[in-house]
């Protein structure tokens, strides 16, 4: 089921909503539960028992360690876990990825490989579910949480329709407590989640949905007669294009889950505004990169929290480090951050194509923690002027090896962005260049109004109901003409 059709905005999600609030204690978990199962079976009902039965394993397997005090049981019992999740995971998304990768090799070596041809199909949001489920055990080994006693309500918080699919990421801290002891009716809570989805649409059907022809239409070209205004232009553009797409399908959850009064925190806060690579990832899909830095990255750099501890910046420059924790040797941290974003790569895509992508952004932090010993931040204004002028057009060339069909397809828009002669002529359909330059300006404006000038409106309760009731009505009609499902939310397949 997709958030912008007329089944899940005309009848599951009201009638939803509406039976959450007539119904009391387990009624409401079972209403939970029953209703994100049918959610998730609207695509294939056969997957189910996989979701199900995955979450289950895990369920009574954080028992078994809780009630485990010998640490190399512990221990074991943790990569039971690890093993089936992360098995599960590899046969479905990179088994046919690393199968072909072998053959190839084998044929460059004068092998003649032979195999049966088979058909895996990746089951919709795996990725998520796995990567939440793997959070909550991982948490009752260090000792973080205590694991949920009732199967129900851990269930419900596994199978959470408004982020089940793609995200955000919910951790079971976050979660599970408003499950157990739910917040109560609020009409500003409803007002604010309709807004919300109403807002989600609008980057998914008005703003994503429309770039996707140019994106699609220009891949589609000769890669090699295209300048290097046409690769920019592409890259400015798919940059867009996920954005709204994954910041609308983010915001239509939160909203979703905001008609119950359950709180999902931001995904994305603005991102091409940052200032640097790090930066980037403290704004975009940070439900994602705070995952990868609490349970992949720190355990590389040999850090483990003590219960209760937290997290620490694990972007952070070569003179900070986690408080009372010895120093970590520079190139021990080097290997960390690049192995982790080779991981980070492979999650979103069995293609070398999202390795060399998440390679590309271990480069960009990388670099700026070497060149942080050296250079230090100009005057505010400049820096932030500076820094955004840098880190933007980088973090757009990124996603082009995201968006590219092949290793080849990159390096050859790749290379045009380096190359001087290849700055001249324009081979794209002439609107794509008006469309990328005025969602930029668009962009900054937008940020500029949202942070800025927002909050002093506020303070003038009638200048801020008139300005947020055009601000509605403008949305509200453009959403409901342009609203038709024209594809599905890009982060599908991850």
């Amino acid at each position: 089921m997709l958030f912008n059709s007329v089944t899940f905005l005309g009848l599951f999600l009201p009638i939803v909503c509406t039976l959450y609030w007539l119904l009391r204690g387990q009624a409401r978990l079972w209403l939970l539960l029953i209703s994100s199962i049918t959610f998730y079976g609207f695509w294939r009902i056969e997957f189910i028992p996989l979701m199900l039965g995955s979450a289950i394993m895990d369920y009574f397997l954080a028992h078994w360690i809780a009630r485990t005090d010998n640490p190399v049981k512990r221990q074991r019992i943790m990569w039971i876990s690890l093993g089936a999740n992360l098995g599960i995971l590899g046969f479905f998304k990179y088994f046919l990825f690393f199968r072909d990768s072998i053959f190839s090799v084998a044929q460059l070596l004068g092998f003649e490989p032979s195999f049966t041809t088979i058909n895996i199909i990746l089951p919709l949001g795996i990725s998520f579910y796995i990567f939440q489920t793997l959070s909550y055990t991982i948490d009752v080994y260090r000792r973080d949480i205590e694991p949920e006693t009732n199967l129900l309500r851990y269930m419900t918080f596994v199978t959470f329709y408004p982020h089940l699919v793609a995200g955000p990421i919910m951790r079971p801290d976050i979660l599970i407590p408003q499950l157990a002891s739910p917040a109560p009716f609020s009409a500003q809570k409803v007002r604010e989640g309709i807004e919300r989805i109403l807002a989600g649409l609008f980057l998914k059907v008005v703003l994503a949905d429309s770039i996707a022809p140019y994106v699609d239409e220009g891949f589609a070209n000769n890669l090699l007669q295209m300048s290097a205004f046409d690769a920019w232009t592409l890259a400015f553009l798919f940059g867009f294009q996920i954005y709204f797409d994954f910041a609308g399908y983010s915001s239509i959850a939160i909203g979703s889950a905001m008609l119950m009064n359950i709180y999902v925190p931001e995904n994305f806060r603005f991102p091409y505004v940052a200032t640097s690579p790090r930066e980037f990832w403290k704004r975009w899909h940070i439900s994602l990169s705070t995952w990868i830095r609490d349970y992949v990255y720190i355990p590389l750099i040999g850090r483990y929290r003590a219960p209760g501890e937290g997290a620490w910046d694990t972007l952070s420059e070569p003179g900070e480090k986690a408080p009372d924790k010895p120093d970590v040797s520079e190139a021990r941290r080097t290997r960390a951050l690049f192995a982790t974003w080779a991981i980070m790569g492979l999650w979103h895509g069995a293609n070398w194509t999202f390795v060399v992508w998440g390679l590309y952004h271990a480069t960009m932090v990388w670099g700026q923690r070497s060149l942080s010993r050296w250079i230090s931040p100009p005057q505010r204004w400049i820096g932030a002027f500076v820094g955004v002028g840098v880190t933007l057009p980088l973090v757009m060339a990124a996603w082009i090896p995201f968006r590219a069909p092949d290793l080849n397809s990159t390096f050859i828009l790749w290379s045009k962005l380096v190359n001087p002669l290849a700055y001249r002529g324009l081979s794209l359909a002439p609107n794509s260049y008006l469309v990328a330059a005025i969602i930029t300006l668009a962009m900054f404006a937008t940020y500029f109004v949202s942070e800025k000038l927002v909050p002093r409106i506020a303070k003038y309760p009638s200048a801020f109901l008139v300005v947020k009731s055009v601000y509605m009505t403008v949305v509200i009609a453009i959403v409901f003409i342009m609203l038709e499902v024209r594809s599905q939310f890009i982060y599908f397949q991850f």
